[in-house]
């Protein structure tokens, strides 16, 4: 499809923040089914503009309509009015930039800006480096590579997390009993 009428971005991914993933269209109007990845959906009342990655480029759109269904959010944009517009964005992510995203609360983070940071524990000393973040259904969990090049998952709960610093990109953790034996 031609998108040359589309306003595009040059924005990397790696500056924008996920929130959610097209899973398929919904009717035949150009609106999309979103699965959100926000931990706030009633973000998507208020979101003006997002940013559809594409294998053809990062495309700026706007939210025209917003609706709620079950887990998934169905999103209709200024730019498409039928279902054939759409129908390529099949699992494609919908991002926005960080001037867009909501606001922290104070002690929250992104999970995108632990990513790299350095683990040490409680004393000082070096642990690794966080190299994913794993969301689960119960706490997100912190993937570390050790200096050994060994990797060890520390679970993101208050006994293991003591504290997370993404201006300093250091994240300090309590190692519970057992964890670097795992």
């Amino acid at each position: 499809m031609d998108y040359t009428e589309i306003e595009k971005t040059t924005e990397k991914v790696e500056n924008m923040l996920r929130i959610g993933v097209v899973t398929t269209t919904h009717g035949i109007r150009g609106e999309v089914k979103v699965f959100p990845t926000t931990d706030d959906v009633s973000r998507f009342k208020t979101c003006d503009e997002v940013i559809l990655v594409t294998g053809e480029g990062n495309l700026i759109l706007h939210v025209k309509s917003v609706k709620f269904f079950k887990n998934i959010v169905i999103l209709g944009f200024r730019e498409f009015d039928n279902i054939n517009q759409v129908e390529a964005f099949r699992k494609c992510d919908l991002m926005v930039t960080r001037e867009h995203a909501l606001p922290l609360k104070e002690g929250e983070y992104y999970l995108c800006d632990v990513v790299g940071a350095k683990v040490v524990e409680e004393d000082g000393s070096l642990v690794g480096e966080i190299t994913d973040v794993i969301e689960t259904g119960a706490n997100n969990v912190f993937a570390v590579r050790m200096e050994s090049g060994k990797n060890v998952l520390f679970p993101v709960i208050p006994d293991c997390i003591k504290k997370v610093d993404t201006e300093a990109g250091v994240v300090t953790a309590h190692i519970m009993k057992g964890l670097m034996e795992l």
